[in-house]
């Protein structure tokens, strides 16, 4: 079993994966790991949804909602390219797992706070999916941020998307990193 600091400086990346499906209790565990991420006054302000399958469709055809938009001047056979292209976004890997903040109720939870915990429950997942022999990426941009997007997820109203977190077994080598040394990027205020 892998140290803490070996799951946390190995883990990178890892945006091509095979076709090969993961089981259900794996993708499980997962998000199991993501629910342990600190939040305040414990509001959980998160919850999943994991595409596998034909499920994939539902983000390419948001995909294809969003990008067309653009292609009013394009010929049927441009049209046809250009969502073959963005249905094959939701399909680079066997399991797709949609992150939303689902702000709690709660008058003291702070919006800023609620999104900062879903991101760390993100966090914990991509280091579950490393520590268990997986590749993930999360992948983000301006589709992600889209009425459009939401609409496709039925998400509430106060509810938003942080990201997908795209996984699979590896198929590829791990790439090589390097970081800047947390003592460059620490000031000491002492007394």
């Amino acid at each position: 079993m892998a140290s803490f600091d070996e799951v946390v400086r190995g883990r990178r990346s890892i945006g091509k994966v095979k076709d090969e499906p993961v089981p259900r209790e794996l993708v499980e565990k997962l998000i199991e790991a993501a629910v342990w991420a600190p939040n305040h006054f414990r509001t959980e302000p998160w919850r999943f949804i994991v595409m596998t399958g034909e499920g994939r469709r539902i983000l390419g055809e948001a995909y294809v909602a969003i990008a067309s938009q653009g292609w009013t001047e394009l010929t049927e056979e441009e049209r046809v390219k250009k969502y073959d292209a963005e249905i094959a976004k939701a399909l680079r890997s066997p399991v797709v797992i949609a992150a939303v903040c689902s702000p709690s109720d709660d008058a003291r939870a702070v919006p800023q706070e609620e999104l900062a915990a879903a991101h760390a429950a993100v966090q914990n997942l991509l280091l579950a999916a490393h520590d268990n022999g997986l590749g993930a990426v999360w992948r983000t941009g301006a589709p992600t941020y889209h009425p459009k997007m939401k609409q496709a997820f039925q998400l509430g109203e106060r509810e938003e998307l942080v990201g997908f977190i795209y996984v699979g077994y590896p198929d590829m080598p791990q790439p090589a990193a390097t970081r800047t040394p947390g003592t460059e990027k620490t000031t000491w205020l002492e007394g």
